[in-house]
């Protein structure tokens, strides 16, 4: 099934066809270096707006800069914030007035999009008011939370059915791997990394000895699975570190797992706009 523009709104391909003959999208895609002008813009705006949330909710995990509170890192990081989201939309818009064509036929574009409309509510919604209050989540933001968990789960199963893009879903995989590692302590830490180490020698085994690697008959699923496996690992140890750790001064197992969350979020986000080129 695929969820690419095209297929989600056909009524617009008129218009998107227009798009790179009219201004701006002709100019730019005339120019010799215009586009790729926008592009390093692009990609340098998501990374100071994601590289921003991530210290952020790192920060609300209890990892990273434990020696300042979340709302002085909030306070050092809330203006890099605004001006990476406006870098993202202005660059993004000018971009997609030059290359419409190709984006609108991409289930990649459409993963990227539903993911960054879940990292603008994560972000803004509940971890600037959330590390703003020093890990006091109000209402408002544990709705935004729950909102942009539910789009972000939506933007993984856009990312699923994209072809050949959906392999870039591994990159998430690998920062959640990460991020629990970091965050877990102890004994958690220790059975996690024994479980992470066998899993990732079976995996070796199974694609490499058991499995020939150019027979992807069966090549693929063995993948799939193992994918899914890591999630599962990933998710339950994170869970477990989250409910064990209790209420820190950085919040409760609530805002822990809407942080792990916003993070994971710009990582698929940018994961969907790099594989954009395998669409």
């Amino acid at each position: 099934m695929s969820l690419a523009p095209q297929d989600l709104f056909p009524q617009a391909a008129a218009w998107v066809g227009s798009l790179e003959n009219t201004f701006p999208g002709k100019p730019i895609k005339d120019s010799v270096y215009l586009f790729a002008v926008l592009e390093v813009g692009h990609v340098l705006s998501l990374v100071v707006l994601g590289g921003s949330s991530i210290l952020l909710n790192l920060r609300l995990i209890g990892v990273g800069l434990n020696d300042e509170t979340p709302s002085e890192v909030h306070r050092n990081l809330r203006g890099w914030m605004w001006a990476g989201v406006i870098g993202i939309i202005v660059t993004g818009l000018l971009i997609g007035s030059a290359n419409g064509t190709r984006l609108y036929t991409s289930g990649a574009f459409s993963a990227k999009m539903v993911g960054l409309l879940a990292g603008i509510i994560l972000t803004f919604g509940v971890t600037l008011p959330t590390t703003r209050n020093d890990g006091v989540m109000g209402v408002g933001s544990r709705l935004a939370g729950l909102l942009g968990v539910a789009l972000f789960l939506l933007a993984i199963w856009v990312f699923l059915a994209a072809k050949l893009s959906n392999p870039g879903l591994w990159h998430v995989i690998s920062a959640g791997g990460l991020i629990v590692l970091f965050a877990t302590r102890g004994l958690t830490r220790i059975g996690y990394l024994a479980v992470m180490a066998v899993m990732i020698a079976a995996q070796q085994v199974m694609t490499h000895i058991v499995v020939k690697a150019d027979d992807y008959a069966h090549l693929d699923p063995v993948n799939k699975g193992f994918a899914w496996a890591f999630v599962g690992a990933i998710l339950g140890f994170g869970a477990l570190q989250a409910l064990t750790a209790g209420r820190t001064r950085e919040g409760g197992p609530f805002v822990k797992l809407m942080a792990f969350a916003a993070i994971l979020v710009w990582v698929m986000t940018a994961a969907a706009g790099r594989w954009l080129a395998f669409a």
